[in-house]
This record gives structure tokens, C-alpha cells and sequence, in this order.
């Protein structure tokens, strides 16, 4: 999978099942092609370790939906090792764009920097300008480990236009002990086993094909964050057990 550090787009999210799902990728085969990851229907898994305050100031601020909102994260691609590339990024939005800045590190050195917010000793893999800007988001923030994200995805790439991109998750999983990269992906679930959730990435405006197609299938844009609805129900959750307590 290309690096590609720094970068900015617009990202439509669509809940669709599993009919939907086999129904589009047959339609999309005319436009759009596999990533190396997704052969023949393939999946790879997506890990993540998303950073907060100790108050949870990010995700709140995020789920009100305000028009800025920010979140950092550390990703691998599959289970990581000690010296496997990573990617430590700060994840912005602004009224519906999405930027994302990123750098590659090893394991041990994200590790190690999202704890003390010290820059690790710079290499050719780094980002020098994004870890200037981690570094000052995170001490800023007093950021530590909050939520561990998993998903199996499937990823496909426009033919003619090399910024459109489709995704599919299936199986987001996440829990809040374990964070780390280097064990299992477990977790609990967030989707009923027949959800997706379909993702378009896009800079300019859709094609006339792609449209026709989400009309064809009745689909249309809805409002969800994995992260966000996660915490939501962690929350419900917290407050039921205090209410059985009090009860």
C-alpha cells in the first residue's frame, strides 16, 4: 500500500447489507478495479489505537458534529511486530473535507513517542514536518491510548480517476483493554453480521456512473463514526451499570 503522508478529500459514508454489498461489487467491476490486498475478494485487516484525553475531549467534541473536528490514531495493516511500519496520524476535518497527515515509524518507535512525546531520532522513512506537528498535538493534548479498532476491508480504485476510491468494512471490532498493535484483533462488535459500511473517497464531484449506480440501489449518505459510536455506547453502557448499582 502506497504512503501517501499528506493528503485531503471528501469521504461519504453509505450502511448497506450483505446483498447490497454482492450486488455493488459486481456492478463496480465495469469502472473500478481491486487493490493488490482485495483480489477476488479478498480483505485485509485494519488495526487501529485511537488517542484521547483523559476526559474523552476529542470524541465528545467530535460526535456533536461541530464544523472542526480532529483525531489521532496509530494504524498497521494486520498485526504488527516490534519493527513493523505503522502509521501515527492526525486525522482533521472542516466543514465535511478530510485531511490527513501522517508518518511511517516502527512499532517500538510510536510506541515510545505517543508515551512521551519525544520525537524518536530521525530517519528517511519519517515525515519530519508531520512529526513536528504530532509532537505539538499530543503534548498539547496530554493525549493516551483510548480504544482499540479493528476492521476487515475491501478496497477498490477508480479506472480513469486515481482519487476515487470505494471501501468496504465488515466486522468492526473494538475494546478497551490490550491496546496494542501487537496482539490479537479481537474485540467486540459494533455492526449486525449483515452491515457494511461503504465508503466513498473522493476530491472532485462523483462520476455520472457512480451516481447512477447509488440511485439504482437506493442508497443514500448517512452520519457514522466507528470511533464515535463506540463511545456512545460505552457510555449508555457505563450509565446502565450505575443505574443497576443505585437500583
Amino acid at each position: 500500500m502506497a504512503a501517501i503522508e499528506v493528503f485531503s478529500r471528501v469521504e461519504h459514508k453509505y450502511m448497506i447489507n450483505n446483498e447490497t454489498y454482492i450486488k455493488l461489487r459486481e456492478q463496480l467491476k465495469e469502472y473500478m478495479y481491486e487493490d493488490g490486498f482485495s483480489a477476488e475478494g479478498g480483505f485485509y485487516t485494519i488495526c487501529n489505537i485511537y488517542y484521547d484525553t483523559d476526559t474523552d475531549e476529542l470524541i465528545r467534541k467530535s460526535i456533536e458534529k461541530p464544523v472542526y473536528k480532529e483525531k489521532l490514531r496509530l494504524r498497521s495493516y494486520g498485526r504488527a511486530e516490534h519493527d513493523t511500519k505503522v502509521f501515527l496520524e492526525i486525522k482533521k476535518k472542516y466543514k465535511g473535507v478530510v485531511n490527513k497527515r501522517r508518518t511511517v515509524l516502527k512499532l517500538d518507535e510510536a510506541y515510545e513517542f505517543a508515551s512521551t512525546y519525544e520525537q524518536p531520532a530521525y530517519e528517511d522513512y519519517m515525515n519530519r514536518q508531520v512529526m513536528n506537528e504530532l509532537e505539538y498535538f499530543m503534548k498539547h493534548y496530554k493525549t493516551v491510548p483510548k480504544l482499540f479498532l479493528a476492521y476487515d476491508r475491501a478496497a477498490l480504485f477508480c479506472k480513469d480517476n486515481p482519487e476515487l476510491r470505494i471501501t468496504f468494512d465488515k466486522n468492526i471490532r473494538t475494546r478497551r483493554e490490550n491496546l496494542r498493535l501487537d496482539s490479537d484483533d479481537t474485540g467486540e462488535y459494533l455492526l449486525d453480521n449483515d452491515k457494511w459500511l461503504m465508503e466513498i473517497k473522493v476530491v472532485n464531484s462523483y462520476p455520472l456512473w457512480l451516481i447512477n449506480i447509488l440511485n439504482e440501489n437506493g442508497l443514500f449518505r448517512t452520519s457514522f463514526s466507528k470511533y464515535g459510536t463506540e463511545y456512545t455506547n460505552y457510555i449508555k453502557k457505563k450509565m446502565k451499570k450505575q443505574e443497576d448499582i443505585l437500583c
